[in-house]
């Protein structure tokens, strides 16, 4: 078994379902002091962070990533003991798997080969492990961000763990990814009985036009790099249960994924004018959890091409399709950011589990990164 795998293992036998750590990052932290890393723990709230770094000078490659993992749902229905970390059949299977303490661990075996290889390389190497991407993300990377731009410590180059690929290992490298916009709309009316509307106002009757209005838009039609924006309300919500009962309110829950087409302040603008043309009593709340962001081109996105096809015999899409990451922190400092990561499809899920060729695989994908930027 492959120091990867090994440490895989590590990390998926300790149940940190978010925003608990679990030991994880003291684990990653001791391990690599051996090569000389200094390890920062930062923490805020109840999330822990960490951060390593192991040189002084530029320029600074950071692999970014996550320890804790959503929770496993009911465990009667997974084949194996959620956090057993058990091999079955060539894969390696448990919570966070693929999502993505398997590719921490392959983060670190890489880092462990390339330093030995090159314990006088160029710049520096970084990690930045948070236990706050499956929660709210309030105190995690952002609040890492906020620490290193406080002191004048830029990276110039990161890559995410993210799980990218959906056919093959390495077959989908993220450059970016939208914007995401999160609306809470409360629309008032006047409770009463159904059988006496004339005495009440029924928010749901007033509200109706309004959000297929919202549903119908072409908001944009996206662009070379990024698919159009979408509107999706995911939650709507209104009564008492009774049948005989008009609501006095009706709550709708909403997401934008946004294009670079689009602004915040501009769909903000768009929707409560939209709402005020409709003569609506509400109040609404927004909540931003990321920009857009995009790498288009630069030394981190070839040499991450390059490694790919020198690896996998294969070159990689590249595209910004999906959720939100951590990404969206780091981007804004000026970084390249990337995100590389092993297969999606079972992230999530009951089962979750990564193929134990493709994390070897992708640890030597990671090593080839690094040699390519940072070798001398």
């Amino acid at each position: 078994m492959s120091q990867t795998i090994e440490l895989a293992k590590e990390l998926i036998h300790r149940p940190s379902v978010t925003p608990e750590d679990a030991g994880c990052q003291q684990l990653i932290a001791e391990r690599l002091a051996r090569l000389g890393f200094r390890a920062e723990h930062l923490r805020f709230g109840e999330v822990d962070n960490l951060w390593l770094r192991r040189g002084d000078s530029g320029p600074l490659f950071c692999f970014a990533g996550h320890t804790d993992v959503v929770p496993t749902g009911p465990e009667s229905k997974w084949l194996h003991p959620p956090f057993s970390a058990t091999l079955a059949d060539g894969m390696l299977h448990g919570r966070g798997a693929a999502d993505m303490k398997g590719s921490i661990a392959a983060f670190v075996s890489a880092c462990e080969r390339f330093v030995a290889a090159n314990p006088q390389h160029r710049g520096s190497i970084a990690f930045l492990i948070t236990s706050d991407e499956e929660g709210p993300a309030a105190d995690g990377t952002v609040r890492v961000i906020e620490t290193l731009e406080g002191r004048g410590e830029k990276i110039d180059w990161c890559l995410v763990g993210e799980p990218t690929s959906t056919a093959k290992v390495g077959d989908v490298v993220k450059n970016g990814r939208r914007g995401s916009l999160n609306g809470r709309l409360l629309v008032k009316g006047v409770q009463g009985h159904v059988a006496y509307p004339h005495l009440a106002q029924n928010p749901v009757h007033q509200a109706a036009a309004a959000l297929a209005e919202l549903a119908a838009i072409d908001w944009d039609r996206g662009n070379a790099s990024f698919p159009p924006t979408s509107f999706q309300i995911s939650n709507i919500q209104a009564g008492t249960g009774a049948t005989n009962i008009i609501p006095g309110e009706l709550e709708v829950v909403f997401n934008f994924r946004f294009s670079t087409e689009q602004t915040e302040a501009g769909l903000r603008e768009k929707v409560e004018a939209l709402l005020g043309r409709h003569a609506l009593d509400y109040e609404l709340e927004w909540s931003l959890s990321g920009n857009p962001f995009l790498t288009e081109g630069g030394a981190l996105l070839e040499a991450t091409q390059e490694a790919i096809e020198a690896i996998c015999g294969y070159r990689p899409e590249v595209n910004t399709a999906g959720g939100t990451s951590d990404g969206r922190f780091i981007a804004p400092t000026g970084a390249q950011v990337l995100e590389l990561g092993p297969l999606n499809a079972t992230i999530h899920k009951v089962n979750e589990c990564v193929s134990i060729t493709d994390l070897d695989t992708l640890s030597a994908v990671y090593e080839a990164i690094l040699g390519r930027l940072l070798a001398n």
